[in-house]
């Protein structure tokens, strides 16, 4: 996740995640046939991952930390997996990230715990503009620190109309996309690929509403909106793939 930085240099927004606030959040390392990177998730089951169809596109293993929030610190409660399981939305497009939607399949169900569950619920139905949302993720903090943030971070941002963000993007953007922004530039970065879109339901529970697939070529930190995937148009594809 991005922070903005003011005139004097203090770091703004992208708050760190205390134990167990974000539970299903996944830590994937993809290792493809020629390239290894980073990518984000979401827990939906015991058994599946959500992720970017980017993340999966190609991959020949997945090694994922869940339950911790810190991706170098020994950590008691992380629990760490690996599989090549996945499957890629049939309709995704590397070219244009249309459809930029992918499940992991773990090899055995992994046990829950305060810091370790499936995220709450998917969405329900679309979701519409200025809804106050929260974007999560390991990516980098910064354009010019090229590197994943130890700690997972959190930020709040709000999503805007297709039409404002095709004044950015053009005809990238379409029905199935969904961009934010953040009070202060923030938004989602580089290494945030797959990591989730939330809203806050009420009564303590969390509702997965989008995908990070892409950010501006101009970088993180220009006020350019952040690109994701909507959660919602894919529900049944997903509920098919994983007879949740």
């Amino acid at each position: 996740l991005r922070k903005s930085k003011n005139v004097g240099g203090r770091i703004i927004g992208g708050k760190s995640a205390y134990a167990g606030q974000f539970p299903f959040a996944a830590a994937i390392n993809v290792q493809t046939a020629n390239s290894k990177f980073f990518c984000g998730g979401t827990l939906i089951s015991n058994r599946w991952i959500l992720t970017a169809g980017q993340c999966v596109d190609g991959a020949v293993l997945f090694t994922i930390h869940l339950g911790t929030n810190n991706l170098v610190e020994d950590d008691s409660y992380r629990v760490t997996v690996a599989t090549s399981e996945y499957v890629i939305n049939p309709n995704y497009n590397p070219l244009t990230l249309e459809n930029d939607i992918g499940l992991i399949e773990l090899r055995m169900p992994i046990d829950f715990s305060n810091y370790l569950r499936k995220i709450d619920f998917l969405a329900s139905s679309n979701l519409v503009e200025s809804s106050l949302l929260m974007a999560i993720g390991w990516g980098q903090t910064s354009d010019e620190i090229a590197e994943l943030s130890d700690d997972l971070k959190w930020v709040g941002v709000s999503s805007i109309t297709n039409r404002e963000c095709q004044m950015t993007y053009g005809d990238q953007i379409n029905e199935n996309t969904v961009c934010i922004v953040g009070n202060f530039n923030e938004g989602s970065c580089y290494g945030d690929t797959g990591s989730p879109l939330l809203q806050d339901i009420g009564k303590g529970y969390i509702m997965h509403v989008g995908i990070a697939s892409f950010v501006s070529g101009n970088g993180c930190e220009s006020t350019d909106p952040s690109g994701y995937v909507r959660t919602y148009p894919y529900t049944q594809w997903i509920r098919n793939v994983t007879n949740l």
